[in-house]
C-alpha cells in the first residue's frame, strides 16, 4: 500500500469476507488525544498522582478505572476506591469539557463514506466514557454510527489491552474475527484487537514512535486517516482479490 508500512513480521493476511471496520474514537475520528493527555496529567496532580502527558498516550484505551489504579499501585502499592476513582475521572472530565470541541481527524469522514458506500458495518470500539465526544458522533459523522454498534467504557469490565471490548463489538456485530478489520491509534488497542485474532490498521497520529505500534503487532500502519482514506481504494481491491482467491 502506497504510504503504508507493512509488518513483515507480524501481519496475518487480510480478512476471507470483509463484513465490518471497528474504530476506535480517540486519536482516530477526533483529535482529542492532546486534551486528555493534559487533563489526566492535572487531574491526578490534583490527587497527588504523577501521570505525566506523554505517559497517557501509552495507556490510551484503559478504562479510566485501570489507568488511575496502575498508577496509584506503581506510587502507592494500592489500588484506589471505585468512590476515589470516580472523583478523579470526575475531575478529569471536567478538565476535559473546559477544551474547545475536539476536532474530527482529517481524513475520517471520507474513509467512513467509503465504507458505507461499500455497504460494510462500522463500529466504534472506545475506551472513552467521555459523553461529552460520544454525544458528537452524530453531529460530526450524520448517518455513520448506530449506539447498539458501540462499545465504550460504560460497556466492558476489562477494557483494552484486553481483548473484551473487541470480542464485544464482534458480538454485537455478529462478526468473526476473519470478517473485520480494526482501526486503531494507540499501542493497546492495537494489542487488544490482535488478541482478538482481527486485523489491524494502525494510524500513528500521536507522538509515539512508528515501533510501539508495529511492536504490539499492527498489520499495517499509515501516517495519518488521510493517508488510509486516499489508500482505501487500493486496499479494497486488494481485499476484493483475497476473497475472490479463497
Amino acid at each position: 500500500m502506497q504510504q503504508s508500512i507493512i509488518n513483515n513480521t507480524k501481519a496475518q493476511g487480510f480478512p476471507q469476507r470483509l463484513r465490518a471496520v471497528l474504530f476506535d474514537m480517540d486519536g482516530v475520528l477526533y483529535n482529542s488525544m492532546p486534551y486528555h493527555a493534559i487533563a489526566w496529567n492535572k487531574a491526578m496532580a490534583q490527587f497527588g498522582y504523577d501521570l505525566p502527558e506523554e505517559e497517557v498516550y501509552m495507556h490510551e484505551g484503559r478504562t479510566g478505572t485501570s489507568t488511575v489504579n496502575l498508577v496509584s499501585l506503581r506510587e502507592h502499592g494500592t489500588e484506589v476506591s471505585e468512590e476515589r476513582v470516580a472523583e478523579i475521572y470526575k475531575v478529569k472530565s471536567d478538565l476535559f469539557n473546559q477544551f474547545p470541541p475536539a476536532e474530527p481527524m482529517p481524513g475520517a469522514l471520507s474513509l467512513l463514506r467509503q465504507l458505507k458506500e461499500q455497504g460494510l458495518m462500522i463500529l466504534i470500539v472506545t475506551g472513552s466514557g467521555q459523553c461529552s465526544l460520544l454525544d458528537k458522533l452524530n453531529c460530526d459523522y450524520p448517518g455513520i454510527f448506530r449506539r447498539e454498534l458501540m462499545v465504550t467504557a460504560f460497556d466492558v469490565k476489562y477494557g483494552k489491552p484486553n481483548p473484551e471490548p473487541y470480542l464485544m463489538g464482534m458480538q454485537k456485530g455478529g462478526l468473526q474475527p476473519h470478517e473485520c478489520i480494526v482501526v486503531e491509534n494507540a499501542p493497546l488497542g492495537v494489542h487488544a484487537a490482535k488478541a482478538a485474532g482481527i486485523f489491524t490498521i494502525a494510524v500513528n497520529t500521536g507522538p509515539l514512535p512508528d515501533k510501539a505500534l508495529l511492536d504490539e503487532g499492527a498489520d499495517l500502519l499509515f501516517p495519518s486517516m488521510q493517508a488510509l482514506s486516499d489508500a482505501w481504494g487500493e486496499l479494497s481491491v486488494a481485499l476484493d482479490k483475497q476473497t475472490k482467491d479463497i
